[in-house]
């Protein structure tokens, strides 16, 4: 912690937790530096950590100028150095950063150094939510078996975290079945003022998931990044990030009977994505926001990634300090939150200035209306009342099924076992109808089936008012004697203990049983394709007629294939609305107008006879919820259930890597590295491994999903006796570097030029000819010792932010990627793992410089490198001509230099700790 300041700004404040020093902003605009008080809120939290980081290397005061100084309108093309307060992970992206670590630790003995040295520097919080999965459902037993099934297939994984546990200091692991990352962060883990060495400062974060943003509802800014990033945060290094443009969204009204917080964010989700908010914050603000209570801002800021913006910022004010309470934080706490943000002038009021935005929108809640979104995106909003008219349209227009009104059907019958047994009569088009047998029941699916009806995720698990309205709704459903439909795979995942306990307290928890919407587990279940498989009769009854079949779930993405591989139409609802899906069974309904089904007396019952008041939800919350729930809840959050606390790790500072395991590797990132780094040279007698064209994204980089069985990946884990039904995905091996390395660039529709007319991982190995795998080519490459390059068009690198990406790319043996231009963070990934991002001069590229990947490639390069200079390259032809040209070098800062010259982020810290 920066303890003295250029600027003059150091300060003193009183609050209940004692005296603590502050950084003043208002000390800028006394100064005449900037017009602080007119600034975006969001903007004045990056500012106050850049004043209070102030050291004349990292950030600089011109940083602190630049900022103070930021323009609505055309924000200054600069960088912006962010030091976050914490780092927040989850468990299939943060596994990767703990190996590291532990990397480092390894390496760090092998430099005769102290290996406790190496520990996160800020607050890091890791949460084990992503690898539960719901293979049973619909049972009182639900629970117990999925928990039992998550720990026996991530035995390994859970080993490692565990050692990690007990062996980093500034570490925690929040264990197993105890809820979903963010709601955890929101509910328990945030601050929105944190106090270091007597130092008070806005909290703040940045997580390695998207959704990281749900916590801008509380006040504090933070937003997903990828692993590379959140490591660098960790080891005490900064983000860096262009200045961003800010959006403010005015919020008037209030919401009407009948609407609830999910189509709120269903509606601005649609809003902003039309707007266009990508890579812009979202900041909200007007009168309305007193009637936002700060789960239904939570759910708002949650969706950021869906609207496309880097966050979506709620400034904290008095709801903010209400809720503190109400989650039993100390009053301690309480009183420094509100005392130091109204200090710094970080405290909103509707009688405060109005900050000045890049751009503005404004929307009258009272005209949201009950709305689903899909059926592939999360934009894509449909009013409840247009919605059987709209699936209609989408059946024919989306997913191609012909209008078939007239014609014969098909009825295929499906036995429990999954088998299809007969044909009724013939019909034109397949796929009409199909009969299975549930449960000894026969029932007919068709194109619409809701299949699966899912409360997930965080971003509506941590919001009472639709929990309890799912609750309320069950009962009245169930008091009418109406039951969810056979076919439909109902769970319900909460995203914390707490709701469980507030479920039962108000005594909902039992109709959500009798419906079929048992827990299933704590954690990021649906949402994130841990669905699990549909039951066989209905997978395949779905197959065999080839049914557009559907799920309905509180998430906040619907991707196509994302939710389940059976399921075509995704639809984002509230978590009433998911249960009202349940029990018609079909999204081929008009619910505003058809009955849902016949109550005890043959009478028809309609959505409207069965959907809670607003009044009725407000009292069912103030008297089923207390602060007590959540310190008692989260009073044993490391504990962890019996599972957790049952597994054997060993307790030394040391990881003992286990050459057997197939999950958790040591990457050869730091081996045989020596304490001083090597002068910066050239790069001689290169190949080329890929060559790109525009648009290549992370996704087309880093191993992603399904492991194919002949791919290097499948062939790596069978060699290893791991049976093919065992591979699990890309995603929960992320801590072997050897599966990730063979699954760098084998994306299925990669089209490397150097191979045309081939699609995947697929290269050509020079001067041989020979044609093989991305990853063998790059081997045979490397046992020849040349050195590799990637060709790239325009925006190389775009989409997620992901570690591996980079490192994939580093350990393939790739030493430069010479592009048109690159995506921001990816850029800097790369130069984070030690590889040089070159950029084509304005208007040339590899079509223009006539380079088909055949060449042999000379970088010139010393150690003099500076920021952006210029970088000559020379391109060998096999006929001997030569192309000669000249690259910017995309190692934008100072800094970055440093992290080149020492191979990457993680050397340079790992140097810095050796000789301190």
């Amino acid at each position: 912690m920066t303890s003295a300041s250029p600027f003059g700004a150091e300060a003193t404040i009183s609050s209940a937790a004692g005296d603590l020093k502050y950084f003043r902003l208002q000390k800028l605009a006394e100064d005449g530096i900037g017009d602080i008080n007119t600034l975006p809120f969001s903007i004045r939290v990056l500012l106050e950590a850049c004043l209070r980081n102030v050291d004349g290397f990292i950030v600089n005061p011109d940083d602190v100028n630049n900022l103070a100084n930021w323009n609505a309108e055309a924000p200054a093309q600069v960088e912006v150095p962010f030091k976050p307060g914490r780092v927040v992970l989850q468990d299939f992206t943060g596994v990767p950063a703990v190996v590291d670590l532990a990397a480092l630790r390894s390496a760090m003995v092998r430099m005769g150094g102290d290996p406790t040295k190496i520990n996160p520097l800020v607050p890091c919080d890791l949460v084990v939510d992503h690898s539960v999965q719901v293979d049973e459902f619909a049972s009182r037993f639900a629970l117990k078996h999925n928990v039992e099934i998550e720990f026996e297939r991530n035995a390994e994984r859970y080993e490692f975290l565990r050692w990690g546990q007990k062996a980093f200091k500034n570490f925690s692991v929040v264990p197993p079945a105890t809820g979903i990352v963010h709601q955890v962060n929101l509910e328990y883990l945030a601050k929105v003022v944190m106090v270091t060495d007597g130092v008070a400062y806005p909290d703040s974060l940045v997580g390695t998931d998207s959704h990281t943003t749900m916590i801008n509802g509380l006040g504090v800014v933070g937003w997903g990044v990828g692993g590379i990033e959140a490591e660098a945060v960790m080891l005490g290094q900064p983000i860096y990030m262009l200045t961003p443009e800010v959006v403010g969204f005015k919020l008037i009204g209030e919401l009407p009977e009948g609407a609830t917080a999910t189509d709120l964010v269903l509606t601005v989700t649609q809003m902003l994505r039309a707007h266009g908010c990508v890579g812009k914050f979202v900041e909200f603000y007007g009168k309305g926001m007193v009637n936002l209570g700060l789960a239904d801002r939570a759910t708002l800021a949650n969706m950021a990634p869906e609207y496309g913006a880097t966050m979506g910022f709620f400034p904290v004010d008095g709801e903010t300090l209400r809720y503190l309470e109400r989650t039993g934080r100390p009053a301690e706490l309480v009183d420094l939150v509100e005392r130091y943000t109204k200090e710094q002038g970080l405290f909103r009021t509707d009688d405060a200035p109005e900050p000045r935005f890049s751009s503005t929108l404004e929307l009258d809640m009272n005209t949201v209306v009950p709305s689903l979104a899909g059926p592939k995106r999360p934009q894509d909003r449909i009013f409840l009342s247009a919605m059987q008219d709209q699936w209609r349209q989408d059946l024919t227009n989306v997913f191609g099924r012909p209008d078939t009104s007239g014609d014969s059907t098909t009825s295929t019958m499906v036995d429990e076992g999954g088998a299809a047994t007969a044909t009724a009569v013939a019909t034109a088009a397949p796929g009409q109808s199909v009969e299975a047998v549930i449960d000894g029941e026969t029932v007919e699916l068709s194109d619409g089936s809701v299949v699966i009806a899912a409360i997930t995720s965080c971003t509506n698990t941590s919001n009472p008012s639709v929990m309890v309205g799912a609750g309320l709704l069950a009962r009245n459903a169930v008091a009418k004697g109406l039951k969810r439909k056979p076919w439909v795979k109902s769970s319900l995942a909460p995203g914390s203990r707490v709701v469980t306990e507030y479920l039962e307290k108000s005594g909902l928890d039992q109709p959500l049983n009798e419906l079929g919407f048992q827990t299933v587990g704590y954690g990021c279940t649906t949402c994130i394709g841990n669905s699990g498989p549909l039951p066989e009769p209905v997978a395949a009854a779905v197959t065999e007629g080839d049914l557009v079949a559907s799920a309905v779930l509180s998430g906040n993405r619907n991707f196509e294939g994302r939710v389940n591989p059976l399921v075509k139409a995704n639809y984002l609802a509230s978590p009433p609305l998911v249960v009202a899906y349940s029990l018609v069974g079909t999204v081929d309904i008009d619910l505003d107008n058809d009955p849902i089904g016949q109550d005890n007396d043959g009478k028809d019952v309609f959505l409207k006879d069965i959907w809670p008041t607003q009044k009725e939800i407000a009292s069912t919350i103030a008297s089923s919820m207390s602060p007590g729930m959540f310190v008692d809840q989260y009073a044993s959050a490391a504990d962890g259930p019996p599972e957790w606390q049952a597994i054997k790790s060993s307790d030394g500072d040391i990881y003992e890597w286990n050459d057997d395991s197939t999950y958790v590797q040591e990457p050869p990132f730091f081996v045989d590295m020596p304490v001083d780094p090597l002068p910066i040279t050239a790069i001689e007698g290169a190949r080329c491994l890929v060559s790109v064209g525009d648009s290549t994204t992370t996704d087309h980089i880093s191993p992603a999903g399904a492991i194919k069985p002949d791919s290097p990946a499948g062939k790596y884990l069978q060699a290893n006796g791991v049976d093919i039904k065992d591979f699990n995905s890309y995603g929960s091996r992320r801590g072997n570097d050897r599966v990730m390395t063979r699954g760098t660039f084998a994306n299925i529709r990669l089209k490397n030029m150097l191979a045309p007319g081939t699609e995947g991982s697929v290269s050509i190995h020079y001067p041989s000819g020979e044609q093989t795998s991305i990853y063998d080519a790059a081997m045979k490459y490397q046992e020849e010792k040349t050195p590799l390059v990637v060709l790239a068009g325009a925006e190389y690198g775009t989409g997620s932010s992901r570690d591996w990406a980079a490192k994939g790319t580093f350990l393939l043996g790739i030493k430069a990627v010479i592009a048109t231009s690159f995506e921001r963070i990816h850029r800097s990934n790369l130069v984070g793992m030690g590889v040089l991002p070159l950029q084509f001069r304005d208007g040339e590229s590899r079509e223009s410089l006539e380079l088909d990947g055949t060449e042999v490639f000379d970088i010139r390069l010393d150690d003099s490198l500076e920021p952006r200079q210029a970088v000559e390259v020379t391109a060998r032809k096999a006929n001997g001509d030569e192309v000669h040209f000249v690259t910017t070098c995309r190692i934008d800062t100072p800094v970055e230099v440093q992290y080149y010259r020492n191979g990457g982020i993680l050397h340079t810290v790992l140097r810095q700790l050796a000789k301190a």
